[in-house]
């Protein structure tokens, strides 16, 4: 059995650990020490000497998804790095992907998938009914583009989107509520959206988080992979005062819309 956990860390970035009996992966660890107070205080409930983390996944080489690597590497020398092929970190042993590359982990086997536009070499790891996809897809929205295209982008998001529906999207932000408010923007009239944005707004009083979320669910609220949709290339033709031929253009829009909403 694996078990999916959640590691805030820093404003809004949530760092992904998966424990398997006393064996825990980690995903995008931007920062080590919720990392080891986590690993800590597992170790304590379940009442074990130590778990062991013997796996760090990345998907892209910004900080905040990598600034903790060397001191999780210092605390578990013998864990081993995986990261993208296009975009290795310097200084580091490691096993870096490309996409269709495997990698198995205590029986979990995840799938990588090479998904450029947020930057060019980002990857993401697929499998178990799970997508770790780091700044590409977001529940109710997707990635600035930092160096890719926003061809790049559509393509890697439709690539996404044909996963099945019952997949959970496992992120690294908690963007989803200001995503609503601007998929909201976009198609006022989507009831899904508006039912969305109460869900989400009741979690986040909690304090809980709003991941992860099922892609099946994502295709009603959000507005990214929507682009086909006659509503959502209406506003999009609306807000850039001109007609849009295809999704991918009007995609580009919404992209830029976003940035300044």
């Amino acid at each position: 059995m694996y078990t999916v956990i959640t590691v805030p860390a820093f404003s809004d970035n949530y760092i992904w650990l998966i424990r398997h009996e006393n064996h825990c992966l980690v995903v995008d660890p931007g920062e080590a020490a919720p990392v080891l107070e986590r690993l800590e205080t597992l170790g304590l409930e379940l009442e074990t000497l130590g778990l062991e983390l013997d796996a760090i996944l990345l998907t892209h080489h910004h900080r905040d998804h990598v600034g903790g690597v060397t001191d999780l590497l210092h605390h578990f020398p013998h864990a081993r790095l995986y990261g993208p092929k296009h975009d290795p970190m310097p200084d580091h042993h490691g096993q870096w992907l490309d996409d269709g590359d495997q990698i198995n982990w205590h029986g979990l086997s995840l799938d990588v998938l090479h998904i450029p536009g947020h930057t060019l070499g980002h990857i993401a790891y697929h499998g178990h009914g799970m997508l770790f996809c780091g700044d590409t897809l977001f529940s109710a929205g997707c990635g600035r583009l930092f160096e890719g295209s926003p061809a790049q982008m559509y393509g890697s998001l439709q690539r996404l989107a044909a996963l099945p529906d019952d997949t959970l999207l496992y992120c690294a932000h908690e963007y989803t509520l200001s995503n609503l408010r601007f998929a909201h923007a976009v198609e006022p009239d989507n009831l899904a959206i508006q039912r969305r944005i109460g869900v989400i707004s009741k979690l986040r009083q909690q304090g809980l988080p709003s991941l992860p979320s099922r892609l099946g669910d994502e295709r009603h609220f959000n507005v990214f992979l929507r682009c086909n949709e006659d509503s959502v290339k209406f506003s999009a033709e609306k807000y850039a005062l001109k007609c849009l031929e295809n999704p991918e253009d009007t995609f580009t829009v919404l992209r830029g819309w976003k940035d300044v909403f």
